[in-house]
């Protein structure tokens, strides 16, 4: 049975915080190593942008591109750059700190409003009997649990989310709500599964045969390191003769594809809709921006950035940035994109050009020249 639920409830009409006692502006300051200017007593309750923040609210000014913003906010308290803290503006509290992105990334914790959470093992959940769960760890209702499976210390499972059989689990997974790890599939500590992601399942590897085609048999593991966490429909596919592996801290964003046998290193980071083809190689601390596509069996070197919409076919070396398709580098597709853009202008006097009719004239007219540059070319009679 599932016990008593964690966290408390919350006024919806309150402000951004999670419902714990407030702080005062004194008190953010002093966290975030910042100078106060302004009232210190004035409580923060909650975080908020400028143009919607309330009197007990945070929010934070780093760009004068949000300076409109900043002249009419509300917000009691902001956090504001060393270059911008004498802009006019009606917040009079301010908190001064080199890096206010920064500091209210570290403030954010404090005011984040935790999903309750039960503890033990809900009637609802269908789990073997050989299965091994640690401490602490919560299984929500509908859960199904295949035989073999081990789920580490502090684990939790959402509502109607599968545990193939033989998969493996470290301590403070969180595996949400409908999101399948596939038979045999291996999570390391801290893993973050979203609602509807798909681990493990075999490959699109098909081969072409005289009686039909037959799926390869996909006899690699699908491995996630540590601290890897994986977007909301994204699919992971395990490996065929090799194992797929997504390296430590790694993040990969809503609705990415990662086919069989890839290799993922450590830190990186794959935004919406990428595509990584089979058995590709990418390095260490790689940026994958949205929609960018993949093929198989090339590498992308180490701290390569990957532009929105690239279509990648080939090697990438480390540490270059990369766009269009077909992939190149930025700056020389950008070379190429502003020389496109340079013809298109010139288009249309090209075609009435060559359109224009021909004439017995014309051509005389062009022999003629020819024949006068031949002339003017020739040596006279003293030779020069």
């Amino acid at each position: 049975m599932i016990a008593a639920v964690s966290g408390g409830s919350k006024d919806p009409q309150a402000g951004g915080g999670d419902g714990r006692e407030p702080i005062t502006a004194a008190a953010v300051a002093a966290q975030v190593g910042g100078v106060l200017v302004g009232d210190g007593s004035i409580e923060v309750r909650g975080i908020a942008p400028l143009d919607r923040a309330g009197p007990n609210e945070l929010s934070f000014l780093s760009h004068l591109r949000y300076g409109q913003w900043f002249a009419t906010s509300r917000a009691g308290v902001v956090l504001i750059s060393p270059e911008l803290a004498e802009l006019a503006g009606t917040p009079s509290t301010r908190i001064v700190v080199a890096k206010p992105v920064d500091a209210m990334v570290a403030l954010l914790a404090r005011f984040h409003r935790k999903e309750p959470r039960a503890q033990g093992v809900h009637s609802s959940a269908v789990i073997a009997n050989d299965v091994r769960l640690g401490e602490g760890v919560t299984i929500d209702p509908f859960v199904v649990i295949g035989e073999g499976v081990v789920i580490g210390d502090g684990s939790w499972i959402s509502a109607h989310a599968m545990i193939g059989a033989g998969s493996v689990l470290g301590r403070d997974v969180r595996v949400h709500s409908t999101a399948v790890v596939y038979p045999f599939t291996e999570l390391g500590d801290r893993v973050t599964l979203h609602a509807g992601a798909r681990v493990g399942r075999e490959g699109f590897g098909f081969v072409p045969q005289a009686n039909g085609v037959v799926r390869i048999p996909h006899a690699g593991r699908c491995i996630l390191e540590h601290d890897v966490e994986v977007g909301a429909n994204s699919c992971i596919d395990r490996g065929s003769v090799d194992d797929t592996i997504i390296g430590a801290g790694t993040k990969i964003d809503n609705l990415v594809q990662i086919a069989h046998n890839v290799r993922v290193g450590r830190g990186c980071f794959l935004a919406s809709q990428a595509g990584v083809a089979g058995s590709t190689r990418i390095g260490d601390g790689v940026q994958i921006g949205g929609q960018v596509g993949i093929g198989g069996h090339v590498t992308i070197g180490a701290k390569a950035n990957l532009a929105g919409g690239a279509g990648v076919i080939g090697n990438v070396p480390a540490g270059e940035t990369w766009s269009g398709y077909p992939a190149r580098a930025h700056r020389d597709h950008l070379r190429a994109s502003a020389a496109i853009a340079r013809l298109a202008k010139i288009v249309r006097p090209l075609e009435q050009l060559v359109s224009k009719p021909f004439s017995s004239s014309d051509g005389e007219s062009r022999a003629n020249s020819r024949a006068d540059s031949r002339a003017d070319s020739a040596p006279d009679e003293s030779g020069t």
